[in-house]
């Protein structure tokens, strides 16, 4: 099928917009009305069936589902007091220095994302940063900066760093040690060459003091019970991807496991928990994914895997480059849960060496660190953001990612590019 029939110059058309409105959220909407609303267009002008958006918004059911268990984690850590205790013992360990307190929370930020996933970060570390900032009488932007940025600079460490890399790889999933002599040295330039990135862009915040005299509050039991509940499903998503298995489930199941507790605990009734959680996350991905389906029927796919097979018929090295270029690029016009997803068809449909995956899965992972709508994750944070009253555009986010990513994607690719 060509790409440049009158039905795929409409569906191509209503990507872009639907795109243009989650990047610049005209009136201020929230970015899932324009991602609901580009596949509801599409279904709408019969350029992709009801059936065939239902089975789309299908394929997004892990995703859902670890979304859930996240949030759910997140708020109840927040209600429970957790985020402001943990707050309160970093900004005494900072000792008044915003250096060590911007040193501490990268390191946070690092274990967070590796174990938990980038999601993760940005959806349980963002709020407690804000509390730490807060706790120490710091501008908080510099250490919200970190949630964004480790979030996607450390997400390739393991498989379970990162929804996407299961998104990727697909049932092609390498065993975990081959996964690691692949990409820990590229991880470990990549989350280097951030650190140096945004310390150095954020220096004349870091020189004023921060508080001392912090008093740290007592932790209440379901405090206690969210660190466990978030320890606990940390261990289960090792476990779940050492077992090959899908990460939703097992993250929902905890997430809920863990609020049932606490609230049996309190003798507390959801409601007020339910309304707290940013719902509008789910309906955001499900219109991505219809979206994405819709390209797919374009013949986009089929024409993307001839040109990749063409392209390293010719040059391994130089296509694995130019595709985690490409791919970085890519994930920021059109997010990296969807970028992902087009990866992972193109390389079922042209069969190609590991290194060519590998490049891609370092673009769909770091290259997200441009805008802020690059990832599923920066926009998890952009809303945790709203929630505490701040607001970060996308062109100050922009101008920050023209600096930290490019070092970042080409210092990663070239540390997993150069022992082939």
């Amino acid at each position: 099928m060509s790409i440049l029939t009158d039905s795929a110059a409409a569906t191509w058309g209503i990507a872009a917009l639907a795109t243009i409105g989650v990047i610049a959220r005209p009136w201020r909407l929230p970015e899932a009305i324009w991602a609901v609303a580009g596949a509801a267009a599409l279904v709408g002008f019969g350029l992709l069936s009801g059936s065939d958006a239902l089975m789309a918004i299908g394929k997004g059911a892990d995703v859902y589902l670890f979304l859930i268990g996240m949030m759910l984690l997140a708020e109840l850590a927040r209600i429970e007091g957790l985020f402001d205790w943990a707050a309160a013992i970093a900004a005494r360990q900072a000792r008044g220095s915003a250096s060590r307190l911007f040193g501490l929370t990268y390191v946070v930020g690092i274990v967070v994302t590796v174990f938990l996933s980038n999601d993760a970060t940005a959806v349980v570390l963002t709020p407690a940063v804000y509390a730490v900032a807060r706790a120490a009488g710091a501008p908080p932007l510099p250490y919200l900066f970190i949630c964004a940025f480790i979030a996607n600079a450390a997400s390739f460490v393991l498989p379970i760093s990162n929804p996407a890399n299961l998104v990727v790889f697909g049932s092609q999933m390498p065993p975990l040690l081959t996964w690691l002599s692949w990409f820990t040295l590229p991880s470990v330039l990549a989350i280097g060459a951030t650190f140096v990135a945004l310390r150095l862009t954020q220096a004349k915040a870091l020189r004023a003091p921060i508080a001392t005299d912090i008093v740290v509050p007592a932790l209440p039991p379901g405090g206690h019970i969210a660190a466990w509940g978030l320890g606990a499903t940390a261990v289960v998503l090792l476990l779940a991807s050492g077992f090959g298995l899908d990460l939703g489930l097992p993250t929902a199941l905890a997430g809920l496991a863990t609020t049932a507790i606490v609230l049996l605990h309190r003798r507390a009734a959801p409601w007020r928990l339910m309304r707290s959680i940013s719902w509008e996350v789910l309906p955001l991905v499900a219109g991505l994914f219809v979206l994405v389906e819709g390209l797919d029927r374009t013949g986009v796919v089929h024409l993307l895997a001839g040109t990749l097979q063409e392209a390293a018929s010719r040059s391994i090295d130089g296509t694995s480059w130019g595709v985690g270029v490409i791919v970085a690029v890519a994930t920021n016009l059109m997010n990296n849960l969807p970028a992902g997803l087009i990866v992972q068809s193109t390389l079922a449909q042209a069969p190609v060496p590991p290194q060519l995956a590998g490049a891609a899965l370092i673009g769909v992972d770091l290259g997200p660190n441009l805008s802020v709508t690059g990832s599923l994750a920066t926009i998890l944070w952009l809303v945790a953001l709203r929630r505490e009253g701040i607001e970060v555009g996308a062109l100050q986010f922009l101008r920050l990612g023209c600096i930290v990513m490019p070092p970042a994607l080409l210092l990663a690719l070239a540390g997993f590019l150069l022992p082939w």
